[in-house]
């Protein structure tokens, strides 16, 4: 078997490992608030602090990366993922519930850049786009996930026991393939932490991303309760559009990088963004269940592309090294994460919720209007287009 392909493979396990530890984790929230006696508003603010820790750990994320290299912070993240994973099910206080979802979502971040980070040198050993079917690798993760999670429960296993398993699955596949992933990603760089401006390539792949997860954290948080307030559904079709939305984008990203390689990743994010503001548009103005479904589906197909491609993308600027690259772009998508959802809450108050995912519509929209005023900066191959600075 070439390198390059037992590279992919080994690849490809971190990504499946990391998804599942993180649907491992969603699949169980509920017997944890159970067993905490928590309140909703207390669960939310619980809940809130995972991202908050994967927001403060990006730069520190993209410093360990460059200076390290992908290879060891891959193998330190999913490490800690996995620990912390175990963490939360032992967790005897509210106190250190909260310090395991911290360091769960600190160890999420480092794995995520990380592994990103892998995938631009194993895309460059294959000379074509294959970054969206390592994120599709993520959501069939998320699959399996929520349906482990759902036979524990059936079977009545403890939290601790389900976590416990899920890790000591992760661990023994990281043995088998971390010998396996690339020595060549990001290693060497500095060992101080030096905070620079990203230049006008990064910040426009930022804005992009900002967009993109702005829709996808709309689509996560706020796509049942549409499907039950505004069209109407019965209770058991209440998750038919989000399961529309996610199955989509699984398969989305395991087609789109034929797409790309085909007619570029600049035509692909256009299209995306087009297909999220279509879905959204259908969604608002005919609120039925079939087209709420059709909408739902036009918005998986559009979202699967655009932070995968978006990310290949970063792998092509010539300022920073992949690991600064990125880490500076997710801060700013993790940003739209975490603003996107209370936003839509707050539009809804004050004006309805088809209101809401009408504004967001027009968000999928920018994305289309961000590449469209800025194609010189998306070119096939590794260079930025003449005349791009190469320096922050």
């Amino acid at each position: 078997m070439e390198l390059k392909t037992r590279q992919r493979l080994a690849l490809s396990a971190l990504f499946f490992q990391s998804g599942l530890c993180f649907s491992t984790w969603a699949s169980r929230i509920p017997d944890i608030k159970e067993a905490f006696a928590f309140s909703d508003s207390e669960l939310g603010s619980l809940l809130l602090i995972r991202p908050l820790g994967a927001l403060f750990a990006l730069p520190i994320s993209g410093y360990v990366v460059d200076a390290f290299g992908s290879r060891r912070a891959a193998t330190v993240g999913i490490i800690g993922f996995s620990i912390s994973l175990v963490m939360l099910g032992l967790a005897p206080s509210v106190p250190l519930l909260g310090a395991s979802i911290l360091f769960f979502g600190m160890f999420a971040n480092l794995l995520n850049i990380s592994v990103n980070a892998q995938a631009l040198v194993v895309q460059q050993h294959f000379g074509r786009v294959i970054m969206a079917s390592f994120h599709g690798l993520w959501s069939l993760a998320g699959f399996c996930g929520a349906g482990i999670g759902a036979l524990m429960l059936y079977l009545q296993v403890p939290v601790v026991n389900h976590f416990m398993l899920i890790s000591l699955s992760v661990i023994i596949l990281l043995l088998l393939s971390v010998r396996h992933l690339s020595r060549e990603s990001g290693a060497g760089g500095s060992k101080k932490l030096v905070l620079k401006r990203p230049d006008r390539h990064l910040l426009i792949l930022a804005s992009i991303a900002f967009c993109g997860l702005i829709c996808e954290g709309c689509m996560f948080d706020w796509s049942g309760v549409y499907f039950k307030q505004v069209i109407g559904a019965q209770e058991g079709m209440v998750a038919a559009g989000y399961m529309s939305f996610l199955g989509m984008m699984a398969l989305g990203r395991f087609i789109s990088d034929y797409f790309s390689n085909r007619y570029g990743s600049a035509t692909i994010i256009r299209i995306s963004g087009l297909l999220i503001c279509l879905g959204l548009l259908t969604a608002v103005l005919y609120p039925s269940l079939l087209t709420g479904i059709l909408g739902f589906f036009l918005v998986g197909a559009g979202t699967s592309s655009v932070i995968p491609l978006t990310y290949t993308e970063v792998g092509k600027n010539e300022s920073f090294s992949p690991g600064i690259a990125l880490a500076m772009v997710s801060t700013m998508g993790y940003v739209g994460f975490l603003l996107g959802p209370p936003l839509i809450g707050f539009i809804a108050d004050l004006l309805s919720l088809r209101a809401s995912f009408a504004l967001v519509a027009l968000v999928g929209l920018t994305i289309t209007v961000i590449v469209s005023l800025n194609t010189k900066w998306f070119r096939q191959g590794a260079a930025l287009p003449a005349g791009a600075p190469t320096s922050s």
